[in-house]
């Protein structure tokens, strides 16, 4: 099982960046996809962005692609999350969710079984 805690939320200008962390427990880290959704107040929980457990593939949402990148780190069970140029519309709770059997686009947020507590970022005009 693992357990995923996210921070680096906040409230930044349009255009700014922000850097989102996700650190997983467990000693298997590497061998689970990783992910992040946002979920906006009244809207549906929605796919960013995921990564395969090696790192070597990711997968984009079209409304933050080139924008928005995931990295993560197996040595230090973490993946991140870097938002750059960011706009109003991205105001959402993020959440870091981990699966290991997700496929390498995997968007569908019922396929992941285990997920943070979330954060926020806010994103003001």
């Amino acid at each position: 099982q693992v357990q995923l805690v996210e921070s680096g939320g906040g409230l930044v200008q349009a255009g700014g960046s922000l850097r989102l962390s996700c650190a997983a427990s467990g000693r298997t880290f590497s061998s689970y996809a990783m992910a992040w959704f946002r979920q906006a107040p009244g809207k549906e929980r929605e796919f960013v962005a995921t990564i395969s457990g090696s790192g070597g593939s990711t997968y984009y949402a079209d409304a933050v692609q080139g924008r928005f990148t995931i990295p993560r780190d197996n040595a230090k069970n973490t993946v991140y999350l870097q938002m750059n140029s960011l706009k109003p519309e991205d105001t959402a709770v993020y959440y870091c969710a981990a699966d290991p059997y997700a496929g390498e686009s995997e968007s569908y947020y019922e396929t992941y079984d285990y997920w943070g507590q979330g954060t926020q970022v806010t994103v003001s005009s």
